[in-house]
């Protein structure tokens, strides 16, 4: 069957934001003129996962219902996209409903590819393997289990090489485990070691130096350029490879995996993908580069940028601007998408170090004139704990809030 609605809106946020600025010019839509599709029951602020992990908030309440969160003004298609025609303008969903639409956002985020780690599902699934990720709405509680279980032993944090859902969580959970075991004494007995495929300790210099030095500071060992292929859970070992194929096996007693991850597979397979699999868009203004009424943002994007929540607030009003500026006169906008993103880094309880950058790894901080962002915060430490949860929740999925910006509307820059 073919549905009657008409543009398609992949993301709460973005959906809204486009609701409100055709609503602010007086053309405001009709009920279903935008919806959203999506085959999930819950919608999770995955970012809070580490707060989980580090036994600071319950994972429950960081999940709402699809249902309860989108307003009565957006139709709401509970199936997943399943492919793409856009010479056709039209989609079809996994439960084989085609639905046209006259524009259209993809934005349906990573997949974990958690089968690419030997062994692994396996590990997550026994509660007294000492394997555990924050990755997962399963998994994150079990992370805080093993960090308080631990007495004695190695503890290792993994990073795979390539894109992740938040380049700094892999060692914000392994700094807050390292707070917890020097909180309570047993740092003394517990080796820390954090074991990533990346070059260096985060992709921005500035930060980078400031974490490894962190890191010498506080005796946590570090193995770089080094790849988690597999585990063996019986005898608890971990083996590892560079991109040279050299390998190395190590010993753990708590082990925390960040899985590797990529463009979804029906986004690969799909006319909309680049030679790498992701939503093949233009970097400054997210228009997809063959099908103009296209657009993208998020993960599943080629934007090359940290892919965070962040991420999100600076490229959704880019996106509204240059979207209804082409649905309203056939031409797209002129707003332009500075690749700005921000990385909470906690560094412990009560710690945060706030990375924020732009295109080129630049540092673009927003309250660098209070001082060094690198240095880590205790004022940062709490947006990162109850102001972000709350405000994603109340205002971005409402399309009200704006990062950098807050609750008011940035001023865009233009081409």
């Amino acid at each position: 069957m073919c549905s009657n609605l008409k543009p398609r809106i992949r993301r709460l946020s973005v959906a809204n934001q486009v609701y409100n600025r055709f609503r602010s010019q007086g053309n405001a839509l009709s009920p279903g003129d935008i919806a959203i599709v999506d085959g999930a029951e819950f919608h999770h602020y995955q970012p809070g996962w580490t707060l989980v992990g580090a036994g600071l908030k319950d994972k429950y309440s960081l999940r709402r219902r699809m249902t309860d969160l989108i307003p009565a003004h957006i139709a709401y298609q509970p199936e997943n996209a399943a492919s793409f025609s856009p010479e056709t303008n039209s989609i079809t969903t996994s439960g084989g409903t085609s639905i046209t639409y006259d524009a259209l956002i993809v934005a349906p985020g990573l997949q974990i590819n958690w089968d690419g780690i030997g062994n692994l599902s396996k590990a997550l699934a026994d509660p007294q393997s000492g394997v555990s990720s924050i990755y997962s709405f399963d998994t994150a509680d079990k992370a805080w289990s093993d960090i308080e279980a631990l007495r004695t032993g190695k503890a290792i944090f993994t990073q795979p090489a390539g894109v992740i859902k938040c380049a700094g969580a892999p060692q914000k959970i392994m700094w807050m485990a390292w707070d917890r075991y020097r909180r309570t004494r047993r740092n003394d007995h517990i080796d820390v070691e954090f074991i990533t495929g990346m070059p260096t300790m985060f992709s921005v210099p500035k930060y980078s130096e400031a974490l490894n030095k962190l890191r010498e500071q506080r005796g946590v060992g570090a193995l770089f350029k080094h790849n988690l292929t597999s585990i063996d859970p019986a005898r608890r070992v971990a083996s590892f490879k560079t991109a040279d194929g050299v390998t190395a096996e190590k010993e753990y007693t708590l082990l925390h995996v960040t899985p590797p991850m990529g463009p979804p597979d029906f986004i690969k397979s799909s006319p909309l993908a680049d030679g790498a699999g992701w939503v093949d868009v233009d970097q400054g203004t997210l228009q997809h580069k063959k099908f103009s009424n296209v657009f993208s943002l998020g993960d599943a994007s080629s934007l090359p940028t940290s892919k965070t929540a962040a991420a999100i607030t600076a490229q959704a009003p880019v996106l509204t601007h240059n979207l209804v500026s082409l649905l309203n006169t056939g031409k797209i906008g002129k707003a332009v998408y500075d690749g700005y993103t921000s990385c909470p880094l906690l560094t412990g309880y009560g710690q945060l170090m706030l990375a924020e950058f732009v295109y080129g790894l630049k540092p673009k901080e927003t309250f660098s004139a209070f001082g060094d962002q690198a240095v880590p915060g205790r004022a940062f430490y709490y947006l990162k704990k109850d102001f972000f949860p709350w405000v994603y929740y109340n205002r971005m999925v409402e399309g009200t809030w704006f990062g950098t910006s807050g609750f008011s509307e940035p001023k865009l820059v233009s081409q």
